[in-house]
């Protein structure tokens, strides 16, 4: 028997595989420090754990990631990281407008100029830390 798969079916399967390979390289360690690090000061402890608020930092942490290690395959086809930047911009910040929801409703005693500012900068420091995972992949040819 012949199984038929489309282009869209074998770029998906493609993707899963290249996501979990640069998954590899994430520790949960890392994930925990750099959401305490950064939202910690913002919150108290109870609400941190109450609301899943490093949870959800996580999730966000992890998509831009994955985000970041994505777009690092055009470097390799020529482009800066500028370029590179300006493609996922939407993305990046799809990324920090739900963060920032999610750390809205969590708390409502929180300057919300300063809380947006810092989910933009969370989201972008692990669209770097992708970014350069995905280039150094690239670079040793693991991917």
């Amino acid at each position: 028997m012949y199984e038929a798969n489309t282009f869209k079916e074998k770029r998906y399967e493609r993707e899963m595989k290249y996501e979990r390979k640069v998954l590899r390289d994430l520790s949960i360690e890392e994930l925990h420090r750099k959401a305490d690090k950064t939202f910690r000061p913002i919150f108290q402890w109870h609400v941190m754990s109450e609301y899943h608020v490093e949870e959800y930092c996580m999730d966000i942490a992890i998509e831009s990631f994955l985000l970041g290690a994505r777009t690092s395959k055009f470097f390799t086809w020529g482009e800066t990281l500028e370029q590179s930047k300006l493609r996922s911009v939407n993305e990046e910040k799809l990324l920090a407008d739900t963060l920032f929801e999610v750390l809205c409703s969590a708390s409502n005693e929180v300057s919300k100029d300063s809380l947006y500012y810092l989910c933009q900068s969370y989201v972008e420091e692990w669209w770097n830390e992708g970014y350069e995972t995905g280039i150094r992949r690239h670079r040793l040819r693991l991917s």
